[in-house]
């Protein structure tokens, strides 16, 4: 029992043994940064996520090149040249080409021969009709000449039974040869009739034969070849008038009232490069495109290229007043839309949109023209810039265009 309350006594006792001091100060401060480490990471993911997922909405414009003398004007506009005047030539009947009078750019005047068809098959059929027309003829003849002949002796037999002298049978016998005649020749002059409505159909068509030009025009298509068989309504050429040439631009509606025939405007064609030419508005389209909101603005030129040809693209600038040859002559200007242009580095710069994100570009811009300023130094014309760029976009961010509503 002595050993026993020995050994509880001995366990009472203190430790006294030095222990390693605490730990929690370090890790908590290594939880710490571990979660600000997370959550760093979790805002750039964030916004690298929605900046793929959600992109930042931009309304877009673009560099554009005008001429100097239309500073003070806004409307510009780009279209075609198209013929107001044009005819595709096809074939009233089919036929084989035996001769074609025009080329691919050749020109042909109103009434000239253009094709030939081959003639030997309708003479033919002609021939054919004209020889059923004298056939029909000949057995007119024929039965007239028999009706004569039964007539006299129908009257001679009629005489006959009328003094007992023949029988009633032959009188009746030819009475009804006389109604057989009268039909045949009822039918042979109905047969005549239509061979020779017949010729007169297969004579015209050999008019049609030569297929004539209904215009002052130009070959602008591959006419058909010697040899090819032609079709009711299928082309063999397309013939446009180039002095019918009028430039043809969607305006929008709500810029149409800016416009009035005979208004004077400078129109520039991406095929004659920086040349500029004199026009003035020679009508305003009775129609509106309501899916674009937009009007057909027809120009012509005052004194149009030699070598104008249809369907080349062109700008119009519409002018408040004509130009003189001086100021035609100046060059044109690249000129960078006001709302596009943001402070960098107490410069100018713009957002340039390429493969759906921006990058922000340098420009050193000088005096103002219209609602923009001349662009000394910078992107080329037709480059698309951001209008009126959001305070946080940033250079290289992906956006998307804003759609118009």
């Amino acid at each position: 029992m002595t050993s026993h309350l020995a050994s509880d006594l001995a366990s009472l006792r203190i430790d006294r043994t030095p222990r390693a001091p605490r730990r929690w100060p370090a890790m908590l401060a290594g939880a710490l940064a571990v979660t600000a480490a997370g959550g760093l990471a979790l805002v750039k993911g964030r916004a690298y996520v929605e900046s793929r997922l959600f992109k930042l909405e931009v309304s877009v414009t673009e560099i554009t090149s005008v001429a100097p003398a239309q500073g003070d004007v806004e409307l510009t506009a780009t279209g075609y040249v198209i013929a107001q005047s044009t005819a595709k030539l096809a074939a009233k009947i089919v036929g084989r080409i035996s001769k074609s009078g025009v080329r691919e750019g050749g020109s042909v005047k109103a009434g000239e021969v253009v094709f030939e068809l081959d003639v030997e098959d309708q003479a033919a059929a002609v021939a054919a009709a004209r020889a059923r027309q004298a056939a029909a003829g000949a057995r007119i003849a024929t039965s007239l000449a028999s009706r004569v002949e039964f007539t006299v002796e129908h009257e001679r037999e009629q005489k006959l039974l009328a003094a007992g002298a023949a029988a009633r049978s032959g009188v009746e016998v030819l009475e009804a040869r006389l109604k057989v005649l009268t039909a045949q020749i009822a039918a042979a002059r109905a047969e005549a009739n239509a061979a020779a409505a017949e010729v007169t159909s297969l004579t015209t068509g050999l008019k049609n034969l030569r297929i004539l030009a209904p215009i002052d025009g130009t070959a602008v298509s591959k006419p058909a070849s010697v040899g090819d068989v032609a079709s009711p309504g299928v082309a063999l050429v397309e013939l446009a008038d180039f002095a019918s040439l009028l430039v043809e631009v969607d305006v929008p509606e709500a810029r149409l009232g800016r416009v009035k025939p005979g208004a004077p405007c400078t129109i520039s064609l991406d095929a004659f490069g920086s040349e500029r030419f004199l026009g003035e508005v020679a009508e305003l389209g009775p129609r509106l495109n309501r899916a674009k909101a937009t009007g057909i603005v027809k120009v012509k030129f005052t004194a149009p290229p030699a070598s104008l040809r249809p369907e080349m693209s062109a700008r119009v600038s519409f002018l408040d007043k004509a130009l003189d040859e001086a100021q035609l002559k100046e060059p044109d200007k690249v000129v960078v839309p006001r709302t596009a242009l943001v402070e960098q580095a107490g410069g100018k710069a713009v957002f340039v949109l390429e493969n759906g994100k921006v990058r922000l570009t340098p420009v050193v811009v000088g005096a103002p023209l219209g609602q923009g300023f001349v662009l000394e130094s910078g992107p080329p014309p037709k480059t698309r810039v951001v209008r009126e760029p959001p305070k946080d976009l940033t250079d290289g961010q992906a956006v998307s265009e804003k759609t118009a509503s």
